[in-house]
Order: C-alpha cells, then sequence, then structure tokens
C-alpha cells in the first residue's frame, strides 16, 4: 500500500466546556456499571459527543452537530420515575439530556433521532449554570399491592435548578415527560451578582456560587435564603471578588467550593462554617469533583494541573479529621474547565477536558497505580471521502466542504518512503471550497468515485452539487436538484452506491430512503434525481430489556449508525447500535428502455419505523420499479445473527472480477395484466462483508445465504493478536487491497494512532489462551488455579480466575488476577515512583525457615458478580484451539504460502483523521508499479493519510507557571 501523508487538510477541534454522565455513582452497582451508562462531552462549537465507555473500551457512538454561534455550557441527565404497565412489570424510568448555552433556553435532546426535542424559556437572564435534582430512592418492591399490582410510592420527577446572569435562580419541571418554567427560586438581588455554579445538597436543599464571593443556601420548597457564606476578597492586586467558580456537595453534606484564588474551601453541612481551605492552584479552580464515598476530592484549574486531596485521620488522639494535597500531575495541556466522576464496586473514573479538546480519563480509587487514558479529539466516522478515479479528496467541518487535488506518484524506491514524504510531499490544490448558508453544521458528505457530483447533508436540509472541471484546472460547481420532499428533510448519512446509480438517504428519525441517480449521455450536464424516492422497512426487533434502576435510553439503540453497499451495488446492509444488521438486495436487471415510475399518493406512505407491526416482514404486493429494478428485504434477511456490540465498520470486500452483464432478453413479456414485467433474479456477486464490532470482534458474513463465513469459523476472535486486542483506541475505517494475481486479500485497519493490516485470504495464528488484562508480570494466572464456569447460553467454555487466597509451591501468595478501573492500563511495578518497595517480607517466629512476601498496597476486592457481557468478553477468548484445528484441518496460519505475514500493524501515524483511496478501481486494469518493503506488486492500493496532530491546533494562551520557562519562550517565538 502507497500512503500519501498530508496534513493540510483543516479540522480544527473544539474546546471542551461540559461533561455529564448519565448516572449517579453507586457502590452498590456491580461490574462496570449499566450497559445504558453514557458519558455526554458538550463542545464549545454546539456539538454534543455520546461516548459509550462500554467496558473500559469508550467508543464514541455519536455527534449531535450544533450549528453558526452556538455553544454548550451545561449538560445534566435525569431519568424519569418508573411505571407499570398492564401486566404489572415495572417499567425503567427514560434516561433524558438536557442542555444550555449562551442563552436564556434549556434543550431538551431527543437521543434517537440526534436533535432537540423541545426547548423551554422565560422573563429571565442568560443561563450560567445547571443542576439536576437527585432521584428519590427506587420503589421498594415489597411494597407491591397484588391485589391492584400498584406500588405506592411518591412518584417524583427530577427538577432542574438553573441559574442565571442576573443571580436569578429558575426551577424547571420534566415532568410528564415535558420541561416546562416551575417557578423562580429567588428573585434578582440588587447587586445582581452572577450565578457561576449551582448544586443541589439533597432533594430540597440548593446551594449556589456567586461572582460577588458569596455562596448561598437556598430551601427548595419557598425559596428562602437559609444561608450565606462569604470568601473574602480577591487576591491583592487583582479584581476586588472572587468568583466561585464550583461548588460540590458530599454524601455527607459537606460542601467543597473552589474559586479564583486558586482555593478549596470545605464547609460544614450543619452551621455552613468553614472547615478548612487550601490552597494549592497557582490560578481559578474552573470545576471541582468528590468521590461518591466522600473520601476523595478532584479540582483542576486554568495551571492545567489536576489535583487530587483526601480525607486523613488527625496525627493526635482525639484530633478531627483533615484534608490534604496528595498529588498532583498535568494531565492537560491547557485549561481544565470541566470534570465528572463515576464510580461504582469495580469502576472509579475521573473524565475531564478543557481547552486543549482531548477528553482524559482519570483513575480515582487507583490515582498513580494505573495509567490515565487520553481519547481522541478527532471523530471516530472520518469527516473525509475520495472520489479516487479524478485523485479528489473532499473533507469538512462545521457548514465547509473543501475539494482537494492529490497528485499521484507513479514509481516509488523501497525503504524510502519516510525520506520521500519529507523531500518530496505530495501537491496538493485546493480545487473549490462550498460554504453551506444557514446554521446548521454538516452532518454527512459523499461523492461520487467519478468526481461528478457531490451530496451534502445536515439536519435541515440536504443539497447535491455538479462538479465540473474548468479550464484553468479548477472545479466549477452547480447545484443539483434533489426531489422537494428529499431537500426539505435532514439527513444524518448519505452516501452513493459504487456504481453511482442511487443515493442513500438515512434520515434524523432512522427512516432509510434511496434515490435513482439518472446520467445524462453528454458528460457535461449534471445528473438527475428521480422524483420518487424508495423508503425500506426494516425488520422488527425486540429490544433488550434493562433493570429498572439502570433506565432506558428509548429508541436510542435502534438508531442506524452505518451502511455498506456491495461492490455491484445490489445488496446493502445497515446496522445500529444494539448490533441488529437488516439487509436489503435489488431484485430483477436493469431496463434503461422503460420508463420511471410516476409518483402516486400510496407511495410517499410507504416509511421505516423499528416498532413496525408483522406484516412489514412480507414482501410488498405491488412493488415499486424502476428501470425493471426493485428493492426488497432479503430472503435471508431473518438469519443474519446479532453481533455482540455496535459495528464500528461495516465493508464487503471488492468484487476480483466484473460479473458478464445478463441480457435483457429473459422472457419476460408484458401482459394486459403485467404491463411491465420484471425479473426476480437476486444478485449473484460478491456478497462477504466484514464487520468489526466495537469490541474490537472481527466477523465475516455471507449475507444472501444470511450466515457466519467460513474465514470467522476458522478465526475467531481468540486468534485475533495480542497486541491488536490490547488496543484501546477504536477503529475509525478500513482499506481494502485486493489484487488475485498475487493471492492478496489485505484489509487494512486503522485508529487515531494505529494502523493494522490482515490478510483474510489465509487464517491467522493460533493465539495461546491468554487473559484481556493487563497486570504485573507477577500476575501471571497459572493452570491450576483455574475455575470452570459454565455459561448460560449453553457454552461449555472456561473462564480461568487464579485465587486469592492459594499459595504456590514457593509459599508466595497469589494474588487473584484485576481489571483496570475503566481508565488506562495498570502501570508495572518497577515503573512506580515511591520511595519503597510494594512488597516485604513476613518472618514467623525466631528463624527464617518459611519467609513469604506480603502486600504492603491494599489492593482493591473486585465483585465477584460479572454481567452476561462481561463474562462473554472473556470467555470470547478462551475458545479452545482443537475447534479452531478442527475446522482448518493441518493449517495453523503462521504465514501465508508466499511468506507474507498474516498480519502486520504499526504506531508511526498519529493522529489519523481518516484514510481515504486516491487511485483508480483495481478492476480498471491501471498500470501502475509500486514498490514498497522490497515487494512489487501491480495494481497495489494508493492511499492519502490525513493527519491532524494538535500542535498544528491554533489554541488561546494558556497559563504558565514559575517553572515553565522554557516552555513559555517556545510558544512566544512560535516553536
Amino acid at each position: 500500500m502507497d500512503i500519501h501523508r498530508c496534513r493540510f487538510v483543516p479540522y480544527p477541534p473544539s474546546a471542551i466546556n461540559t461533561l455529564a454522565f448519565s448516572h449517579p455513582s453507586s457502590l452498590a452497582t456491580s461490574s462496570k456499571g449499566p450497559p445504558t451508562l453514557r458519558l455526554a462531552i458538550g463542545r464549545a462549537n454546539g456539538d454534543i459527543e455520546i461516548w459509550n465507555p462500554l467496558r473500559g473500551a469508550w467508543h464514541q457512538e455519536s455527534i449531535f452537530r450544533g450549528g453558526k454561534d452556538r455553544s454548550i455550557e451545561g449538560l445534566v441527565w435525569t431519568q424519569d420515575p418508573e411505571e407499570q404497565d398492564k401486566n404489572d412489570f415495572i417499567l425503567p424510568g427514560r434516561l433524558r439530556l438536557f442542555s444550555i448555552g449562551y442563552s436564556a433556553s434549556v434543550t431538551e435532546w431527543d437521543l434517537s433521532v440526534g436533535r432537540p426535542a423541545r426547548h423551554a424559556s422565560g422573563n429571565y437572564g442568560e443561563l450560567w449554570c445547571m443542576a439536576a435534582q437527585p432521584r428519590m430512592p427506587p420503589p421498594d418492591r415489597s411494597t407491591i399491592n397484588g391485589v391492584n399490582g400498584t406500588v405506592q410510592d411518591e412518584i417524583q420527577y427530577q427538577s432542574l435548578a438553573v441559574g442565571c446572569a442576573d443571580g436569578s435562580i429558575v426551577l424547571m419541571s420534566t415532568a410528564d415527560g415535558d420541561l416546562k418554567f416551575q417557578r423562580t427560586l429567588t428573585r434578582p438581588p440588587k447587586k445582581k451578582a452572577r450565578v457561576l455554579s449551582i448544586v443541589w445538597q439533597n432533594n430540597y436543599t440548593v446551594v449556589t456560587g456567586h461572582a460577588d464571593s458569596i455562596v448561598r443556601i437556598f430551601d427548595a420548597h419557598n425559596g428562602q435564603q437559609i444561608r450565606s457564606m462569604s470568601l473574602g476578597g480577591g487576591l491583592q492586586g487583582g479584581p476586588k471578588e472572587t468568583l466561585v467558580w464550583s461548588v460540590k456537595c458530599m454524601v455527607d453534606g459537606t460542601i467543597v467550593t473552589g474559586d479564583s484564588t486558586g482555593t478549596v474551601s470545605f464547609w460544614d453541612a450543619g452551621n455552613y462554617t468553614r472547615l478548612q481551605r487550601i490552597t494549592s492552584h497557582k490560578a481559578d479552580i474552573l470545576d471541582l469533583t468528590v468521590s461518591v464515598d466522600g473520601k476523595t476530592v478532584f479540582s483542576g484549574g486554568m495551571d492545567r494541573r489536576t489535583i487530587l486531596y483526601r480525607r486523613t485521620a488527625g496525627s493526635k488522639p482525639g484530633e478531627k479529621e483533615r484534608w490534604v494535597e496528595v498529588a498532583h500531575q498535568r494531565f492537560h495541556s491547557h485549561d481544565v474547565k470541566t470534570m465528572a466522576a463515576f464510580e461504582t464496586k469495580n469502576i472509579s473514573i475521573l473524565a475531564s477536558g478543557g481547552l486543549d479538546t482531548s477528553p482524559i480519563i482519570v483513575p480515582i480509587r487507583e490515582f498513580g497505580k494505573e495509567h490515565h487514558r487520553t481519547l481522541s479529539s478527532l471523530p471516530q466516522q472520518p469527516p473525509m471521502r475520495s472520489a479516487p478515479k479524478k485523485g479528489l479528496l473532499v473533507s469538512w467541518w462545521d457548514r465547509e466542504v473543501s475539494i482537494w487535488k492529490i497528485s499521484k506518484r507513479t514509481k516509488i524506491a523501497a525503504g524510502v518512503d519516510e525520506l520521500e514524504d519529507l523531500l518530496h510531499p505530495p501537491s496538493n490544490k485546493l480545487m473549490a471550497k462550498v460554504l453551506l448558508q444557514g446554521e446548521e453544521s454538516i452532518d454527512s458528505v459523499d461523492v461520487l468515485a467519478d468526481g461528478s457530483l457531490l451530496a451534502v447533508s445536515t439536519l435541515a436540509e440536504t443539497k447535491a452539487f455538479h462538479l465540473r472541471n474548468k479550464a484553468d484546472s479548477a472545479i466549477a460547481l452547480r447545484k443539483v436538484d434533489l426531489p422537494s420532499e428529499t431537500a426539505k428533510t435532514g439527513v444524518k448519512i448519505l452516501q452513493f452506491s459504487p456504481d453511482g446509480k442511487w443515493l442513500l438517504l438515512i434520515t434524523s428519525n432512522n427512516k432509510i430512503q434511496l434515490i435513482r441517480v439518472v446520467n445524462q449521455d453528454d458528460s457535461k450536464k449534471a445528473p438527475r434525481f428521480l422524483t420518487q424516492p424508495i423508503n425500506l422497512k426494516r425488520l422488527p426487533r425486540k429490544t433488550t430489556k434493562s433493570k429498572y434502576l439502570h433506565g432506558t435510553l428509548g429508541a436510542y439503540d435502534r438508531s442506524i449508525c452505518r451502511v455498506a453497499f456491495s461492490a455491484d451495488s445490489r445488496i446493502l446492509v445497515v446496522g445500529d447500535f444494539s448490533g441488529h444488521l437488516d439487509t436489503y438486495v435489488l431484485e430483477g436487471h436493469e431496463d434503461t428502455t422503460q420508463d420511471p415510475p410516476i409518483t402516486t399518493a400510496n407511495d410517499g406512505n410507504n416509511t421505516s419505523s423499528s416498532s413496525s407491526s408483522s406484516s412489514e416482514s412480507e414482501p410488498e404486493a405491488h412493488p415499486t420499479l424502476i428501470y425493471a429494478q426493485h428493492w426488497r428485504r432479503s430472503p435471508t434477511a431473518h438469519l443474519v445473527p446479532k453481533i455482540p456490540s455496535g459495528p464500528l465498520i461495516m465493508s464487503f470486500r471488492p468484487a476480483i472480477s466484473p460479473l458478464p452483464s445478463t441480457p435483457l432478453t429473459n422472457g419476460l413479456h408484458a401482459t394486459r395484466h403485467n404491463p411491465r414485467p420484471h425479473s426476480h433474479d437476486l444478485p449473484k456477486g460478491e456478497d462477504r462483508l466484514f464487520v468489526l464490532t466495537a469490541e474490537h470482534q472481527m466477523y465475516e458474513f455471507n449475507i444472501l445465504s444470511g450466515r457466519i463465513s467460513d474465514w470467522t469459523r476458522r478465526n475467531p476472535t481468540s486468534c485475533l493478536p495480542g497486541e491488536f486486542r490490547k488496543i484501546r483506541d477504536r477503529a475509525m475505517g478500513c482499506i481494502w487491497d485486493i489484487s488475485p494475481s498475487v493471492d492478496k486479500e489485505r484489509i487494512w485497519l486503522y485508529g487515531s494512532g494505529w494502523l493494522w493490516m490482515f490478510d483474510l485470504g489465509h487464517d491467522l495464528p493460533i493465539q495461546p489462551a491468554t487473559f484481556d488484562t493487563e497486570t504485573d508480570e507477577d500476575l501471571a494466572p497459572s493452570k491450576e488455579n483455574a475455575k470452570k464456569k459454565k455459561r448460560k447460553r449453553k457454552r461449555d467454555q472456561e473462564r480461568q480466575l487464579p485465587k486469592s487466597n492459594g499459595e504456590g509451591a514457593d509459599g508466595e501468595e497469589r494474588r487473584r488476577t484485576e481489571r483496570d478501573s475503566g481508565a488506562g492500563s495498570r502501570i508495572a511495578t518497577h515503573e512506580l515512583h515511591s520511595g519503597i518497595g510494594r512488597k516485604m517480607r513476613k518472618i514467623v517466629g525466631a528463624e527464617e525457615k518459611e519467609p513469604k512476601m506480603i502486600e504492603l498496597d491494599h489492593r482493591r476486592d473486585y465483585s465477584p458478580d460479572y454481567s452476561d457481557d462481561e463474562q462473554e468478553t472473556a470467555t470470547e477468548n478462551g475458545v479452545t484451539t482443537a475447534l479452531v484445528g478442527l475446522r482448518r484441518g493441518d493449517d495453523i496460519g503462521l504465514q501465508t504460502p508466499e511468506g507474507r505475514p498474516a498480519f502486520w500493524g504499526t504506531y508511526k501515524y498519529r493522529p489519523i483523521l481518516g484514510i481515504v483511496p486516491i487511485e483508480k478501481d483495481q478492476g480498471e486494469g491501471k498500470d501502475m508499479d509500486v514498490e514498497r518493503d522490497g515487494e512489487m506488486s501491480k495494481n497495489s492500493v494508493e492511499v492519502a493519510l490525513v493527519e491532524r496532530p494538535m500542535f498544528d491546533v491554533d489554541l488561546p494562551g494558556r497559563y504558565y507557571g514559575d517553572q515553565e520557562w522554557s516552555e513559555k519562550k517556545d510558544a512566544e517565538v512560535g516553536v
């Protein structure tokens, strides 16, 4: 594969303003949180990102796009009370997301469609902060009346407390699934001190931090001010007032504040007096977070430091507990603006973000013993496409689309790729730029392979443009009319079929539409779209019922996230977050002599719904024919297995050789009752679909038969290389490199910091049975201490867990294999920076006969209760090699027959924004020899790899401490 390294593509990431977890912390929750746990990230450009922790995998599921002059300044989640259906089953409450930003409105978001559901505003000032009322305790199941099946508990919805710029505090009601103004808790004071921070101390008490150095306590019932606490004046030579940027409450009611003087203050919950203050930051403290047990506090500020405080016992008998600064570290390269924490028995993490645009996950209980983890600031789905036949690269961000021309190399010597990229970088030229009118940001863009047609969509409209070369080597764009209803419809995913004859649209409400593209005889004329779109229906699925305590995300799991066309454009697959795949096929053979259909009133009612009746599984009685072809659901759609998690990558294998054309004279004749006959022949081309899930599980399906392919049966997830399974950054895309002449069927997978190749034409090496956990070198599991567990889903697989209290032959205590807390991997013992070791030799008695090593560091005790998904992940790698060997025969898959490796990976490209092909299709007979790594191959794929390092991003000035002279000097000279 020939790679062009590019850094000219603009994509400025936006600052993180707020973070919010969908569930409160609870030590009563086992495993790594409920399956409905999500992290919402609000950015300065108005985008909201939804991240799924996925038991430590951290997958960016979706982005709710913002718009011009919009910003997300606050996010909160609420959960509606549980309800009972007619069969007396308790239904979990719906999880709801609310936001504020530089306006007087509170916005609720519809998670299933990714757009605002409703707004609430009133006669008050600009909103600055927001907090959700704590949930009432869950209903007692023992109070259910067996006669009428009702739960005797008070149903209460969580109210929202909102702080305004004029000093007023407003309560918003979320009752009955609505959002409306409830009442004004307190009127603006005479001084009109801005409310900078707000939190609920309990269900009836609100604590606010203001811009006049005052912390105020209010009764939520009557709006009466209970107490006010002053932090004093500002620093000498600075502002007179102290800004209370953050206020939090612990489980015992203790109030913690962080202000503009860099001071953390602790206040008594009973008499509201200050217990202690610690001046730990050199600049403003912008946010705080507290642990669920009330023993740990984190602060982040403008000095880029994240500081850990812990409550310690007094040094003398009878002395009260004190808070001390334990450690600090600069995880961020700029201001730490927001923080959020989530803890269960097995997970304990702190998420933070700021102006450096990258979310960072820090362990709480294992701070200093586990690595932190930096999530990518780039989108999960690359914001770029290419027209390989023209060498065009299309990129977009916000409301702007750029079209670039990349030159191609014809001969490259082996082993000089780095020197070639440095001395002779590939030339590029900006051919055109499109700035959309309106305020909505771009959701999706696609371009035909020949570069003649460009489609752009937002949540408000969809547009298409005809691209034509001008005499001055530029590109002229001309708008092409779309069907009127389609042009006014918000579309989140659009994609052209490989043959350029179909445009796929996934609307914001997850409807599937296909529009026929008709090319003109004159290449200078723009293609046209038929006025009647085809609406495809999805199979009704049974959604997984979550526990009523975990809440439900509604139809969010059924949101379509990935689509794929086959190489012959006759098979279509769509996938959703729940892991369901819906497949469709194009029946018949094209006959352009037939007239296109005429739109009728009944055609517009053919819509899609995830909760459709059973009649939807039946074929249409009178299908809509377009040039003697008809899209329908695949006959084997119900046989395609459900994948364990949502798909990250879905891609069909490219066709090795074109199929012979089918003549139109297939024995069909028009009759009076059937004036437009058509064939029911199904596709016969390449139907193997490659799927990579969010948990990096690799599958391949034969779509036409509805079964897993033979390659997947011979290569389960346990055969993937251990180094690949340890990759934490999720995959972003793939590139195929198929060459039948040299028996090469490679697929290149890439993430933000890695690039891996797998040769699917051969089997992978059989990996030894290992654990998918990263521990110290002395925590290796032993076979004699293995425990056998049987899966509930009738799988006879083994899950090995070393005994925590067993002793080996050498007398050393064996410790249980531990999982990380949801942040980074565990720091090795020899890398821990501490004054003394982690072990001590223990001698019993006067003589040193049987000494043994004891652990000085107390390890956390994980709950033995694992969810079904975690057990499945643990047992997936325990597939016995006997079954794999039986399926393979004698082939162990170490290398290909030609001696080439079956897989290969590198980490030298980072951070990767995307990779797109920029050469002609391999089946067109392009004659170009490319030499890479000493291997001469014909028709090798040529790609553009776009990197967006953070040092190329323009960020505002940052704070420099007294010990950072060199960094400040480099920044001033622009290094």
